[in-house]
């Protein structure tokens, strides 16, 4: 424990003071959270919106910007990962159990919930369904991810930096981000990370819950998802004491088999023509519309203002607050591509992936509600295998998602004490087993704690009002990346006599 930084100790204080908070009083927590991310939402829709545009077209920028060439390291390194285990690592600790968990419920809530224009239920909202979940985890999402994985990995494997957002910093800063500016840096972002972790450590349970109960007589509840928050633990704390190039490594390819095998399944017994015909269609919508959604604040219509901060404001927060967790975990496993590659590779590959996904389970879905099945009555924990029981194999598609569920669970895990461990141990690529199994057991008392006494909502506002800080950070790191990469392209080119 002799190369924890303060940065452990100072967020692991403020996670225990709110978990109590929300322990003690969770209504109070709850009020106070919401009322800030109301007003965040409310007065600063705009600026999400601008800024998360503005990070997709500096990645976009880059890959075809003479600095695309440059490596993420040393010009002789090679990458540590084959194309197939990277996108899984991508994939998995980025979006993998949220994609599962509304894999049916996103497409049928914008259907017959919340439409973002149409009345619900009517075909204009059935346009409208798959192509703003399209949006909403497509290529915005992955260049907030992206931008952060970017910066990290540069700095760190061109640079010689600690993989800290603070050390990304430096070249505007100097030695300030060495300091107690650098470590209020550090701890916004390893907080974010703890409760995003833990909230989704919540939903994974929840979810897995949610599949025994509608296939069992065992109820849902507390105790039911506390056993299964232990078995989980139980399992990323092995994989995390094998290490990154063995547990998360094999986790992940495993996560990838079973996706492909469900997502196959599910497009041969579902209606296979509809689900390809809608996945063009919603492609094409998508393409399309991209320009004027990603920039739409509807100032003369006030449901449709209310529409989008409810839900386009609501996921860029939820994105951005993410972005320290799976930007420092994506650049970690990044190092030896170039810039060009990475961000190719980040940006279009998980999001093809999803839009196949969602395509897939949701347009079975609708199929199945347009038929009397009511699948929108289900809570969107239930709603997935309320799809499959209405389809050929159910009972093996549900077993096979929970298992999904289970893996995607343990490497989103094993993954955060990785990351948790190496922000506190002042970026060590290696850091210490006894500081990652301590976050390990923060992490699912966290979320244990949450699920006890239903503050899990009052966390995840708090999570979404901690995006607002860093956004900033991030804009300055987009600066400070720029900034670097001018200085060592122009050594580059005065070395090489150009």
């Amino acid at each position: 424990m002799k190369k924890v930084t303060s940065v452990f100790w100072i967020t692991l204080a403020i996670t225990l003071f709110s978990v109590s908070w929300g322990s003690i009083a969770p209504k109070n927590l709850e009020k106070i959270t919401m009322n800030i991310q109301s007003y965040i939402s409310v007065h600063f829709g705009w600026y999400y919106l601008l800024i998360v545009t503005l990070f997709v077209v500096f990645c976009i920028y880059m890959i075809f910007s003479p600095y695309g060439k440059m490596k993420l390291g040393q010009p002789e390194d090679k990458p540590d990962y084959s194309y197939s285990t990277w996108f899984a690592m991508l994939f998995s600790a980025g979006m993998g159990i949220g994609l599962v968990f509304y894999g049916a419920a996103a497409p049928i809530q914008q259907y017959i919930s919340n439409p973002p224009l149409a009345e619900p239920g009517t075909p204009e909202a059935l346009a409208d369904a798959m192509r703003i979940t399209f949006f909403h985890y497509g290529i915005h999402a992955w260049g907030i991810y992206a931008i952060v994985a970017l910066v990290l990995a540069y700095f760190k494997f061109r640079r010689g930096a600690p993989g800290l957002i603070s050390a990304t910093l430096e070249p505007i800063f100097g030695n300030k981000m060495k300091g107690p500016w650098g470590t209020l840096v550090d701890v916004i972002s390893v907080f974010a990370t703890i409760v995003g972790v833990a909230t989704t450590l919540g939903f994974g349970a929840a979810q897995i819950n949610g599949g025994i109960t509608y296939l069992t007589n065992i109820d849902k509840g507390f105790w039911v998802q506390l056993i299964i928050i232990i078995i989980v633990t139980v399992l990323f704390m092995i994989s995390a004491y094998t290490g990154l190039s063995k547990g998360i490594k094999y986790l992940s390819n495993a996560n990838m088999g079973l996706a492909v095998t469900l997502f196959t399944i599910m497009l041969v017994i579902g209606p296979t023509l509809y689900i390809m015909n809608m996945l063009i269609d919603s492609l094409g919508a998508y393409l399309y519309t991209l320009p004027k959604e990603s920039l739409r604040v509807a100032p003369n219509n006030e449901e449709q203002q209310t529409w989008i901060k409810n839900w386009t404001v609501f996921f860029w927060a939820w994105w951005i607050a993410w972005s320290p967790f799976v930007g420092i975990f994506i650049a970690r496993v990044s190092k030896g591509r170039t810039i060009r590659e990475f961000l190719s590779g980040v940006l279009l590959v998980p999001s093809a992936v999803s839009f196949l996904w969602f395509s897939a389970f949701g347009s079975s879905a609708i199929v199945k509600q347009d038929e009397g099945a009511e699948l929108a009555s289900l809570p969107p924990e239930q709603m997935l295998f309320g799809v499959f029981d209405q389809y050929p194999l159910g009972m093996l598609l549900s077993i096979i998602a929970m298992l999904l569920i289970a893996t995607f669970f343990i490497t989103s895990a094993d993954s955060a004490t990785f990351v948790l461990g190496m922000q506190t141990t002042n970026g060590s690529l290696n850091p210490p087993k006894a500081v990652k199994f301590a976050w390990g057991f923060a992490q699912s008392a966290t979320a244990a704690v949450l699920l006890y006494t239903g503050g899990l909502q009052a966390l995840q506002n708090a999570l979404i009002s901690a995006a607002f800080p860093f956004s900033f950070i991030m804009l300055l790191m987009v600066y400070s990346l720029y900034k670097a990469l001018r200085e060592d392209k122009a050594k580059l080119d005065q070395a090489s006599g150009k």
